[in-house]
């Protein structure tokens, strides 16, 4: 392999290994403008867009350890990677294509686990990560809350009673 190509495959390798996961995308036909904007937008969720070489991402790919691509790897793609939230990077494609057409989502990886469109969009309609764990804690705390009341019914009752009896005694 020519020494160009080792090092693109190297930079894909290097972005793969720090990111938890990745989204190829079909970007044909989408002007310079849009896919800067789409850049821009991804960047915001600390994601990034990356135009890739099938064969050599592929290549990346397999050197990371994860199942070779192969024939899912056709057509003009992009990889996104980011070290954060993939819901956030999956929301960003949906809103950008259903605002320009594009780009197309094809599948991604969350650690090794394939991901297909219609997942990814899944994701993507998911709250942010933020609200879910403060539901999850919500949840959690839901018992014990109700521990608590149940434990202080009846020293209320008992204080309602005397509070009673005082109050008739007067």
């Amino acid at each position: 392999m020519r020494a160009e190509k080792q090092l693109i495959t190297s930079e894909y390798l290097n972005r793969l290994k720090n990111s938890p996961f990745f989204i190829l995308a079909d970007y044909r036909g989408m002007k310079v403008p849009h896919f800067n904007e789409l850049r821009r937008r991804l960047a915001k969720t600390g994601a990034e867009i990356h135009v890739i070489k099938n064969a050599m991402f592929d290549r990346a790919v397999r050197e990371a350890g994860l199942p070779g691509l192969g024939d899912a790897l056709t057509g003009q793609l992009a990889a996104v990677t980011g070290r954060q939230d993939i819901a956030a990077a999956a929301k960003v494609l949906k809103t950008f294509r259903a605002e320009f057409e594009r780009p197309a989502i094809q599948f991604g990886y969350l650690d090794a686990q394939r991901l297909e469109a219609a997942e990814l969009v899944q994701l993507a309609d998911l709250p942010p990560l933020e609200i879910l764990r403060a539901q999850l804690l919500g949840l959690l705390n839901t018992p014990a809350t109700r521990l608590v009341q149940v434990l202080r019914a009846p020293g209320q009752q008992v204080a309602r009673v005397l509070q009673a009896r005082a109050d008739k005694a007067e």
